[in-house]
């Protein structure tokens, strides 16, 4: 048995959540990476291989990571609206569904997106 980096061992997360989650041209998939500072988002239609909307914490405003996040979904939302998307395929990217991973999934919910 091998050790692998907690980087690694998120890969492989990852891997197995896209072995069953693909985003289509009716529902996107919203594609999420975090760093230790910041939360990017995109909405990916994976058949053209094409990305519909992105968004970044790191442009919004907030005091916490939280805040940026909250802010961040919104903002995707209102992207994924003006380009006429509403139902998403939600791709965690591998983290646990916690934190500032759900508080942007939930704020994303609350302005309009479905998932």
């Amino acid at each position: 048995m091998t050790n692998l980096s907690k980087t690694e061992q998120r890969e492989r997360r990852h891997r197995r959540v896209r072995a069953k989650v693909a985003g289509t041209e009716e529902r996107p998939r919203l594609s999420i990476f975090k760093s230790n500072t910041r939360i990017v988002a995109q909405l990916i239609n994976d058949e053209k291989g094409l990305t519909i909307a992105a968004v970044s914490s790191a442009a919004e405003k907030g005091k916490t990571p939280r805040e940026k996040a909250e802010a961040a979904a919104a903002s995707l939302a209102k992207q994924a609206g003006a380009k006429g998307v509403k139902k998403v395929v939600f791709d965690r990217g591998g983290y646990q569904y916690l934190g500032t991973i759900k508080a942007f999934a939930d704020a994303a919910r609350a302005a309009g997106l479905e998932f």
